[in-house]
């Protein structure tokens, strides 16, 4: 537990000043508070002893003006406790977001997206309700406890401990109902998780629920996670419900008995051990006792809910990247050359088993590499290694000859661009999308940038054109479409390094073809690596790798591999084998021709040899 304050008191910053505020303000609005009663009990025992007017009226106005300072001081500790506690929410979230924006993807991939959208969302509101219980209920409540009670065996002398020996049943019943409640609320939260997890994974794929007609069967899901959810609640809601109860059990009892025993003292000593006045101002403190009881027994129940959340929100915050920049990180990328040194990688929350097995690869700066093979064949992994996204298990990866640990991470990743095979856009115009890649660019740039990516003539088609509004994550623009705009997105960035994973695999072999022509007379020193599926995409690059199982099964040219590479020869011909068989029947086609040809010119001139040798004969 002090760690998680510690943790989450560093998110208070610049409203320390509205926390302590609050603390002060309830303390003064408990003071006069309390004094309430007092006053109350003088004015009663004025009246019984036959006071004037004026002194009524001294006493109305002492507590008239006690009551409006008292409400002063709450008013304006729910102001300064409202800022405080907002404040803290509005920082909280963003120093979580802060902290996801620095994982690298082995620390993503420890939490759900689900997870990481429930603790920033349900999770601050809970830690925020208990952060504003805590600095404004959690201190009145124990202040006017022990106010009440200093006042009230003041007034009512042995009676008033009553009231202490009732607070161990209290704090027995009190301990009893968190202990029952807290798993209760742990399991609650992963099931918010799953819950959010369906809604998230149901959004963002409703094209295929509804084409594949699965509403029923979405709506089931959800409605078994709901189910959970509520009935975890209700269950702990139940034992929380039983807070109430006891406290009114306890406070009618404890009043019970003080009426019953004050009102006999009352009578059987005339008013000399207690009079009316210190009798009516001993129920009132006893009231005031209780409800603050109560009140602190709330108190821990939001705390106990929030607890979880607590432990959830700091998980994240104290998270660290396994991926840092080093003590002094080169901050410049001489070349786009890449060299992999006997590098092995394995994602070890996945598995234990490597991804990537015994990779020894040379590109120099400026060269066009393509990389093929089946699905899993690792092709991916290979190129998130020279970004870092995630960093190797052993071996090196070098880009312009120096470790790309030893890079400043900014440095390292404005020079190595990627078109992710998930072509992601953000909400807002095609121009702001582009600009992502320059935020500098001007507006030539970013044309120019289109037009190579074969993207200028469908933007020219809106009629904003590249002031268009992109939905969020491109729901308004097609596969192809949107592939083309990360491209130039890519293109404007002017790396040193272009990585396309698959990114031309929605649009078709011409565009494709166009696109290739592009990136070559538009980034001519930049190494290029593409990742295909098709044959035809990387055919004409410099080098082509074949990838199987994670390793580097082969290399070479197009024509190289056609000759060595068993993998690639089997890729080449499935794709191509209708065109290959086309070219067949026209070469038979032409043969047959060329056959009946020649067959219908011997026989003529067999006849005419015949003739001559007659004629001859003749």
């Amino acid at each position: 537990m002090n760690n998680i304050f510690k943790t989450l008191a560093g998110s208070i910053r610049q409203y320390k000043k509205a926390t302590i505020a609050t603390s002060l303000l309830v303390t003064g609005e408990v003071v006069f508070e309390a004094l309430i009663p007092f006053g109350t009990a003088s004015l009663i025992d004025s009246v019984k002893a036959g006071a004037d007017l004026p002194t009524l009226l001294t006493y109305g106005g002492m507590l008239a003006a006690m009551a409006i300072i008292s409400l002063m001081f709450g008013a304006a500790a729910g102001l300064t406790c409202a800022k405080a506690s907002c404040g803290f929410s509005r920082n909280l979230r963003l120093d979580m977001f802060r902290a996801i924006q620095t994982f690298d993807f082995a620390t993503i991939d420890r939490f759900s997206n689900s997870s990481l959208v429930t603790r920033l969302t349900t999770d601050v509101q809970n830690v925020q309700m208990a952060f504003m219980m805590l600095i404004r209920a959690a201190i009145r409540s124990p202040l006017m406890i022990i106010c009440a009670f200093t006042m009230a065996y003041i007034m009512g002398g042995w009676l008033s401990f009553i009231y202490l020996a009732i607070m161990p049943f209290l704090g027995i019943a009190l301990f009893t109902i968190v202990r029952k409640v807290h798993p209760v609320f742990q399991r609650i939260f992963h099931k918010y998780d799953a819950l959010n997890e369906s809604a998230e994974e149901n959004l963002s794929a409703i094209r295929v629920v509804k084409s594949y007609v699965r509403e029923d069967y979405e709506i089931d899901k959800f409605s078994r996670a709901a189910e959970e959810v509520a009935h975890d609640f209700t269950f702990a809601e139940r034992i929380l419900a039983l807070n109430a109860p006891i406290m009114n059990f306890c406070m009618y009892t404890v009043m019970t008995f003080v009426i019953g025993v004050g009102s006999y003292a009352i009578i059987d000593t005339q008013g000399t051990l207690i009079d009316v006045g210190q009798f009516s101002s001993l129920i009132t403190y006893g009231i005031q006792i209780l409800m603050n009881l109560m009140m602190l027994s709330q108190v821990f129940a939001l705390c106990t809910i929030a607890e979880e959340g607590a432990n959830r929100i700091c998980e994240v915050l104290s998270a660290k990247s396994e991926i840092v920049n080093p003590e002094n990180p080169v901050t410049e990328v001489p070349d786009g050359s890449i060299d992999f040194e006997n590098v092995g990688f394995a994602y070890a929350s996945r598995s234990s088993a490597e991804a990537l097995s015994d990779i020894d690869l040379h590109i120099k700066s400026g060269e066009v590499i393509g990389i093929i093979g089946s699905t899993g064949s690792a092709k991916s992994s290979l190129v998130q290694l020279i970004p870092r996204l995630y960093d190797t298990t052993r071996g090196t990866v070098r880009v312009g000859g120096i470790d790309v640990r030893d890079y400043d991470l900014d440095t390292l990743r404005n020079e190595v661009a990627m078109v992710l095979q998930k072509n992601v856009l953000f909400s807002g115009t095609i121009a702001e999308n582009l600009r992502w890649g320059n935020a500098e660019a001007t507006d030539e740039e970013v044309i120019e940038a289109a037009r190579l990516a074969q993207a200028d003539e469908f933007i020219q088609g809106f009629s904003d054109g590249y002031e268009h509004h992109i939905e969020q994550g491109g729901a308004n623009v097609s596969g192809g479409q949107k592939q083309r705009l990360c491209i130039a997105r890519a293109l404007l960035k002017r790396p040193k390094i272009l990585i396309l994973d698959d990114s031309t695999s929605a649009v078709d072999t011409k565009t494709d073809k166009l696109i290739r022509a592009g990136l070559r007379s538009y980034l001519p020193e930049t190494t290029k690596i593409i990742i295909a599926q098709r044959t035809g995409s990387v055919e004409d690059a410099d080098r082509i790798i074949v990838m199987d199982s994670g390793r580097i099964s082969a290399v070479g040219t197009h024509d190289e591999l056609l000759r060595r590479s068993e993998i690639y020869r089997a890729v080449y011909m499935s794709q191509n084998k209708q065109s290959h068989d086309e070219k067949q029947i026209d070469i038979e086609d032409e043969t047959m021709e060329a056959v009946a040809e020649v067959t219908m010119e011997a026989p003529a001139t067999e006849d005419q040899t015949s003739r001559e040798e007659a004629n001859a004969h003749e």
